[in-house]
């Protein structure tokens, strides 16, 4: 399933992270508990979905998860 930025900002809403900045986009931030700050960005329009190599990048890059995990703490 593609996902849709509105999926980005549930994630990150309920996974603990916390939006930084609402300006052109939302930015989130969380620190894990090694210490390593990840952060993300999430579209204002969130009814447009993901462009899959897109997707594949916040998940590795930014995310840091499987989009088993991503989908499971939906």
């Amino acid at each position: 399933m593609a996902p849709k930025f509105r999926d980005l900002k549930k994630y990150c809403e309920k996974n603990g992270w916390v939006m930084i900045r609402n300006t052109d986009h939302w930015y989130y931030e969380k620190v894990l508990a090694d210490g390593t700050l990840l952060q993300t960005k999430v579209s204002h329009g969130v009814h447009q979905e993901i462009s899959a190599n897109i997707w594949k990048l916040i998940l590795k890059k930014q995310l840091k998860i499987s989009e088993d995990e991503f989908w499971n703490n939906l």
